[in-house]
């Protein structure tokens, strides 16, 4: 018992060492792609370990950056991001993968994205098979919206399979 909260101690230590080192060399426009790699593979480590939530991992990876490497992240990444929202269907992927991709590419929109507008947007970029049986529904709780949609897609599935 003693010896693993002895390791659990040690792995956060080193933990913080590592977000400290982070902190000291936040990324900016001048570092080599090399280093900018090493960089981002440091902080999906650290935020593995953390269990960092994804829709924090964002925010803790902008606040690293500085100077011209902020500036274009605000100026061109996020508007490039938002569009790429806008524009999201579910084309050839599972209901699970697109509900993975649209709550990442969601945190990019720029206006305030309430329940109801969110499930419309998902709703309509489901492929025309799915949405045909879930729009009838009118789901207005994502979640539940998404459920149904992978309940869909999986009875689907078993009829042609």
């Amino acid at each position: 018992m003693e010896a693993a909260r002895v390791a659990a101690e040690d792995v956060h230590r080193q933990h913080m060492e590592a977000f400290r080192q982070l902190e000291e060399n936040r990324f900016n426009w001048k570092t080599s792609p090399d280093a900018a790699d090493q960089w981002l593979k440091d902080l999906e480590r650290i935020f593995d370990a953390k269990t960092c939530p994804a829709e924090n991992k964002l925010a803790f990876t902008v606040y690293m950056l500085t100077g011209e490497a902020e500036h274009w992240w605000t100026n061109s990444i996020r508007y490039a991001k938002e569009v790429e929202f806008l524009q999201f269907t579910q084309g050839g992927k599972t209901v699970t993968d697109y509900a993975e991709k649209f709550k990442h590419l969601s945190r990019f929109y720029t206006l305030p994205l309430d329940e109801e507008w969110s499930c419309w947007k998902f709703e309509n970029g489901l492929r025309g098979d799915i949405r045909l049986m879930v729009a009838p529904i009118s789901i207005q709780d994502f979640a539940a919206l998404v459920e149904k949609a992978k309940v869909m897609e999986k009875m689907k599935n078993e009829v042609e399979g």
